[in-house]
């Protein structure tokens, strides 16, 4: 009985598994309609969200043979999408990095495979969308090589009513904590409504920190130029605080704007946010201009800092 069963279950995730691979199109001849296979594209994708890596660190995190690996980059190289260059410290070993070409070509591939998942999940309601995760949680949970640890809040797009909160909860915030006043959550609105009248789906993000079912943090990433990217309205609630959620958001930002090729990230933020200023700090920003200025009722020294990607 219990061999009977087993093999049920066998064949059950033998159909999930062909399923799976022709809903997300892994028995195309290219995957996402690109020349690469879906180990390309992935390999890809790691280089793309690492800042150092190495070739041995590759294989081992996608459990790839070294010499298929090599073969790859190889070719990545040839067609001047990764560049390697010696280690500082292991002069055998090589740090690899997508090129400023290789970023160019990613970045669809990146926005492709978005859109794909994001058709996929529009499909369904709200509800079974959650469903869908949870299964993909449990999935990855119970066959991983190690219990998913629990994660205190998730990150998130914008839902109807989002916006909003990012308006009230900027002014509400700011005025119990900094005493600035009714202008500042003009400010925050001006912001918000430019977002969303001139909205770039492509280049341009907003993403919501949610825990226990309820918003505590946001951050946008929007278009300044064709090569400079903005970082706004960074805001995480007191009781979200320790958690990383600040750090988290600004990471996704940097990656996001790396990922869909802008150049430079700024930002522009006063000198008394002082944890703010730690965390775009620890991202690899740097301070490159300070001005005196009166607003929201008080003298304050405004700051520009820069990331170059």
């Amino acid at each position: 009985m219990v061999e009977d069963q087993l093999e049920g279950r066998i064949s059950a995730v033998r159909r999930f598994n062909r399923f799976h691979t022709r809903q997300i199109g892994l028995l195309q001849a290219g995957y996402l309609d690109s020349p690469f296979s879906l180990t390309q594209v992935r390999v890809l994708y790691e280089l793309a969200h690492h800042e150092r890596t190495t070739a041995s660190e590759l294989a081992r995190d996608l459990g790839l043979d070294p010499g298929y690996l090599s073969r790859v980059l190889r070719g990545f190289t040839n067609l001047g999408l990764v560049a390697r260059t010696p280690s500082e410290v292991d002069g055998r070993r090589s740090i690899l990095s997508l090129t400023t070409r290789g970023r160019e070509v990613f970045a669809p591939l990146n926005q492709r495979s978005h859109d794909d998942v994001g058709a996929l999940l529009r499909r369904l309601s709200p509800a079974d969308q959650k469903r869908v995760v949870e299964a993909m949680q449990t999935i990855e949970a119970l066959l991983g090589d190690r219990p998913a640890p629990r994660v205190p809040y998730v990150l998130r797009p914008p839902r109807p009513g989002d916006l909003g909160w990012i308006v009230q909860c900027h002014g509400a915030l700011y005025a119990r904590e900094y005493g600035w006043d009714e202008t500042f959550e003009a400010l925050v609105a001006e912001i918000v409504a430019a977002f969303v009248r001139n909205h770039d789906p492509k280049r341009e993000r907003c993403w919501i920190a949610e825990m226990d079912d309820r918003e505590v943090g946001s951050i946008l990433c929007v278009r300044k130029s064709d090569t400079v990217a903005q970082l706004r309205l960074l805001l995480v609630e007191p009781e979200a605080r320790g958690l990383g959620i600040g750090r988290r958001l600004v990471g996704e930002c940097v990656r996001f704007a790396r990922s869909v090729g802008y150049r430079n990230v700024m930002l522009w933020t006063n000198d008394v946010l002082v944890s703010a200023r730690r965390i775009y700090e620890a991202a690899g920003f740097r301070l490159v201009e300070e001005e005196r200025h009166h607003s929201f009722g008080h003298d304050l020294v405004g700051q520009n800092w820069e990331l170059e990607l």
